[in-house]
């Protein structure tokens, strides 16, 4: 039955725990129905930071839309992945409805005074507690520190203490790599520098980041230069990030692989199309670690505005001879292309993710003392080193091509090997913190993947 709020059918929809355990009913349904269709190519989509189901689907609808134009002849069938992520609601979705947009209330700047800026919203409080259940008292707590902004010393250690016990993993399987971008000798690389470094430091430095991109730091959303707590809201912000990265490993190995692999039992002439935006690009690249090794159904894998490393696909790091990325060969898992769509307006990536992701004990090397760096282009400082494959590509892969979204209508795509795709003319638009990270819903990129999959 087609659903109401869905553009394209048949549609499925597959939810996955934090453990990556699959909802059965829902596993089920899709095989059962897959057969019964004769459906061809079936397109997995999986979602980046979204609060619910809701939003979520909205999403996929809005992608999926133009592609029954594109593809009128394709025998299609679509899933759209639930796992549970989530976002901040300050942070702009292009072109999409409010209630996905933002669970924030309707004139944020009547919850508090412009002095008590940074403040964690309603719809954000209550987006921690669902995502980090248990955790209730310390979002309160960081709340509080956050709305009251006591002095700038001892009370910023206490939100850092707090949040690295927000987001402390309590394991029901071994964490393995799945946080992890690098592979040293065998040992996935450590816990970023923001969880583990001075607290003071780490909100200078995401201060200045924030003033970097001009994001607004008052309750009316005009700009202000960003202090010491608008960098502990960031802080925040990015250390639930790297746990929902963490999060869309997991999923992606013990939950999606192993489900398409199922799905190839079932049928096993379908072709599967992978589908990630920011973390849920991960989510399906660490799929390809949990595909079984007989299974060949993956004939395409694109990546919108991918949040992990553009060393994750390289043999060897070109800042460390020993260390691999942690995804290293897992791209010959595909029938087909890894497409990776990046756009250089995407400031979440290009600016805030380095600062975010360099891993503690290197932070000093890479931009000096305290802030030192903060300034001269974060970006350029540390953008080669942490930079994020939807800022600029997959990067140390040999025979990697590198493509312009034109190029996409004009020929085909290559039916192996990494692609980049820059996708600057069409994902540009979005505020800051975050830029153009979420503006991925266009024809453009609908096309891409069709193409990258060979669908027409």
């Amino acid at each position: 039955m087609a659903r109401v709020d869905m553009s394209v059918t048949p549609y499925w929809e597959l939810t996955f725990d934090a453990q990556g355990d699959v909802d059965g009913r829902e596993r089920d349904e899709l095989l059962r129905e897959v057969v019964r269709r004769k459906v061809h190519d079936v397109v997995v989509f999986a979602h980046g930071w979204n609060n619910d189901r809701s939003g979520a689907t909205r999403l996929y609808s809005r992608f999926f839309e133009p592609v029954p134009e594109l593809a009128p002849h394709a025998r299609l069938g679509y899933v759209g992945v639930i796992w549970p992520s989530m976002r901040f609601s300050d942070e702009p979705i292009p072109d999409l409805p409010a209630p996905l947009a933002a669970a924030a209330p309707a004139n944020p700047a009547a919850e508090v005074p412009a002095a008590a800026r940074p403040v964690l919203d309603k719809g954000t409080r209550h987006a921690l507690v669902e995502r980090f259940p248990g955790r209730a008292s310390v979002v309160e707590q960081l709340a509080r520190l956050l709305e009251q902004q006591p002095d700038e010393g001892a009370s910023l250690e206490e939100f850092g203490r707090l949040v690295r016990l927000l987001v402390e993993e309590r394991p029901q399987r071994p964490p393995g790599t799945f946080a992890a971008d690098a592979v040293t000798d065998g040992v996935p690389g450590g816990d970023p520098e923001m969880l583990l470094g001075d607290t003071v430091r780490v909100c200078a430095e995401f201060a200045g980041a924030l003033a970097e991109i001009g994001a607004p730091a008052t309750a009316d959303h005009s700009f202000a230069v960003p202090g010491l707590w608008d960098g502990a809201h960031e802080l925040l912000r990015q250390a639930t990030y790297y746990a929902m990265k963490r999060r869309a490993g997991t999923v992606g190995e013990h939950g999606l692989g192993p489900a398409i692999g199922q799905l190839a039992a079932a049928a096993p002439d379908v072709r599967v199309h992978l589908v990630g935006h920011s973390f849920g690009a991960r989510l399906v690249s660490f799929a390809l670690r949990g595909l079984p090794e007989s299974v060949h159904a993956v004939k395409s894998v694109t990546l919108l505005q991918a949040a992990f490393s553009h060393y994750a696909f390289a043999a060897r790091l070109p800042y460390d001879a020993r260390a691999s990325g942690v995804l290293y060969g897992r791209q010959h898992r595909i029938d087909g292309p890894l497409v990776c769509c990046y756009s250089r307006f995407d400031s979440a990536l290009g600016t805030i993710y380095p600062l975010a992701s360099r891993i503690a004990g290197d932070a000093r090397s890479a931009v000096g003392e305290g802030a030192a760096g903060i300034g001269i282009g974060i970006d350029r400082v540390l953008g080669a080193r942490w930079g994020a494959l939807g800022h600029d590509g997959v990067q140390a892969v040999e025979g990697t091509r590198s493509l312009g979204l034109a190029d996409v209508v004009r020929a085909k795509l290559p039916t192996t090997g990494c692609v980049n795709i820059d996708a600057a003319p069409v994902v540009r638009r979005g505020g800051p913190p975050t830029g153009a990270h979420n503006d991925i819903c266009h024809r453009e990129l609908a096309q891409v993947v069709l193409a990258a999959g060979r669908i027409r």
